[in-house]
């Protein structure tokens, strides 16, 4: 139940005026001229550039016309003559070069030089058709290739036979000559050309999506045409990511300013309800980033469909924050959770959306949708629901944790890191129904353990197989019975005498249905596409055969536990891995074909 909108606010007033009240008179005035200088070192940037490698190579030539090749290139400082000990000596048809890593570096930018000094003189040329015979009318189309055949062993013919003419299987259409008239005049070209001198086709690719194409539409010489990078997508999504990250900081370094000294207990004394505290003190800094992201999108036209894809993504780096600030011990503590935190969360995002356009594991990513929103790819709702429910089902989960937690006990002991996460977790075991608390803590660890899962395979799919499959078999495996085993885990550190043979069998039964139960739920609800492929097999292989992977996760957590009850806490990461072993050797086997 949502607290009274009024509290809510009244937290959210009295943040934003001790967010405002918090940094000392002396320190304002410093900030707003370190402001002022930021914005002005940034605008003189711009206007005149970047100069780091200004200078940074010399080169020695021998006459004023082999220097112009290189005369527009501020990295070399120029010398007449070839004899000075020089980085680099041009002396036509001779290029001499130091046998050092500058010598070589500065070898390869007057190679780079060269070729745009070479482009410059064929655009000059009278008859441009004899310098520039091809154009090419670049058309770009969505990548339709299915991974799913030769992934899931399907098999493949050889290489045909290269002395018998090949014979179509389907009838042959005739396809229409194109027209050799581009539609533009040569003196068009020419300008055209003559202006994209000593430009960047990489730094091209970013600024047409803003500037929409050139004059001469989609038509290209050779050596104009960029092969796509794999991170573009990064550059395009990454301005989106940063400022909401970074505003999230404020809010976690908010709540741990609370913990300090015991500042926040008259907050916790008052009348209000802990969950009108966390929404009020977040309300702030949600409406910043959504604020920032509007903003953003502005430039992209897609307002709507941009913020649908970033918000579940704003609520999870909230909710984060949230539990760091509770979690952590000190600021310093805490800065390295979040880096850490920041690393997992920017890989998860990226690194998928590198695959845009290219394999549907890239749709386990929202910042997907703000690339197709830029390029005009259209998608579908499944595809919305797709990328976001997990970061939804996550945060959701997480502020129903912090919430439940947020009390003096909580907030203002110091314990480690291992062990807030296990009281967190121990607070949602009741002791009258320990075994509904369990099958509980299981199924809603789903999402986590799925996130995680999902992590791996991006980060091993383009891996040789089969080292990529086995060692994603084991991590997986190895993921999923850490999931099962905490709420186990909780329990036996802070009720040893729980741990009797038949609360060993029950606590078992429990866990394998509620994770069970769980991958029913989510796996088959979200991850239809990615199953069909071999890594998907490798995550959710037998879920087909009902009894297996019930027998499964009946074995993995009844390991544990009897490892836990026989040895006492101190084997729980001996019992992970023989589960996990256990577990790990099972799925390969299935995969192989053993049932």
């Amino acid at each position: 139940m949502l607290p009274p909108l009024r509290q809510i606010l009244t937290i959210g007033k009295w943040e934003v005026r001790r967010s405002a009240t918090t940094m000392p008179r002396e320190v304002l005035p410093v900030a707003v001229v370190l402001f002022i200088l930021l914005i002005v070192v940034t605008g003189y940037t711009q206007e005149s550039g970047i100069h780091l490698q200004d200078r940074m190579y010399t080169a020695g030539v021998n006459s004023a016309d082999t220097g112009a090749i290189i005369l527009g290139d501020p990295r070399f400082t120029i010398y007449l003559g070839t004899a000075g000990d020089t980085d680099l000596t041009i002396s036509p048809p001779d290029v001499r070069w130091g046998d050092t890593d500058r010598g070589k570096a500065a070898l390869k930018a007057f190679q780079t030089d060269y070729n745009r000094y070479q482009t410059a003189q064929y655009n000059r040329e009278d008859d441009l058709f004899a310098a520039y015979p091809l154009w090419i009318d670049v058309q770009y189309v969505r990548s339709e290739l299915d991974f799913t055949a030769t992934e899931a062993g399907t098999g493949v013919s050889g290489a045909p036979n290269p002395y018998v003419n090949p014979v179509p299987d389907r009838p042959v259409q005739v396809v229409d000559e194109p027209s050799a008239d581009i539609g533009y005049t040569k003196e068009e070209l020419r300008s055209e050309l003559v202006g994209t001198e000593g430009e960047d086709s990489t730094v091209a690719r970013y600024t047409d999506v803003v500037a929409g194409e050139g004059a001469l539409g989609d038509f290209k010489t050779p050596s104009q045409l960029t092969p796509p990078l794999p991170f573009d997508a990064i550059v395009l999504v990454f301005v989106f990511i940063f400022p909401l990250y970074f505003t999230s900081q404020f809010y976690m370094m908010s709540v741990m300013n609370e913990r300090i000294e015991r500042r926040g207990e008259i907050l916790l004394s008052s009348p209000l309800r802990p969950s009108a505290i966390v929404i009020g003190k977040m309300l702030p800094y949600l409406v910043v980033m959504i604020v920032v992201t509007t903003i953003l999108s502005l430039t992209t036209g897609e307002t709507t469909i941009v913020l649908a894809a970033v918000f579940p993504v704003i609520l999870f780096f909230l909710a984060a924050a949230l539990l760091i600030g509770m979690a952590a011990r000190s600021f310093k503590e805490l800065s390295f959770i979040s880096i850490f935190f920041s690393t997992v969360a920017t890989s998860y995002l990226f690194f998928p959306s590198i695959f845009a356009n290219i394999h549907v594991i890239s749709l386990i990513s929202p910042l997907t949708l703000i690339i197709y929103a830029i390029e005009g790819t259209p998608f579908t709702l499944a595809n919305y629901f797709y990328s976001t429910f997990l970061f939804w089902v996550t945060a959701a989960i997480l502020f129903a944790i912090c919430i439940i937690n947020f009390n003096e006990e909580r907030l203002f002991t110091l314990h480690p890191l291992r062990e807030k996460v296990r009281e967190y977790i121990g607070s949602a075991v009741s002791e009258k129904y320990p075994f509904v608390s369990l099958f509980g803590i299981t199924l809603f660890s789903i999402p986590f353990v799925l996130m995680a899962q999902l992590m791996l395979l991006v980060l091993l799919f383009n891996l040789p197989m089969p080292f990529s499959l086995v060692v994603l078999i084991f991590a997986a495996a190895f993921i999923e019975e850490w999931a099962k085993s905490i709420g186990i885990y909780a329990i036996a550190v802070e009720r040893p005498a729980f741990l009797t043979w038949r609360n060993v069998i029950f606590a078992s039964l429990a866990v394998m249905a509620g994770f069970f139960l769980g991958e029913k739920l989510l796996l088959f609800a979200t991850l239809a596409q990615i199953s069909e492929s071999i890594f998907g097999a490798a995550l959710f292989s037998s879920l087909q055969v009902l009894w297996m992977p019930l027998t499964l996760h009946f074995t993995g957590a009844f390991i544990t536990i009897s490892l836990l009850k026989v040895f006492g806490k101190r084997v729980y990461p001996l019992a992970l891995v023989v589960a996990s072993l256990v577990h790990g050797m099972y799925n390969l086997y299935f995969i192989t074909g053993g049932f």
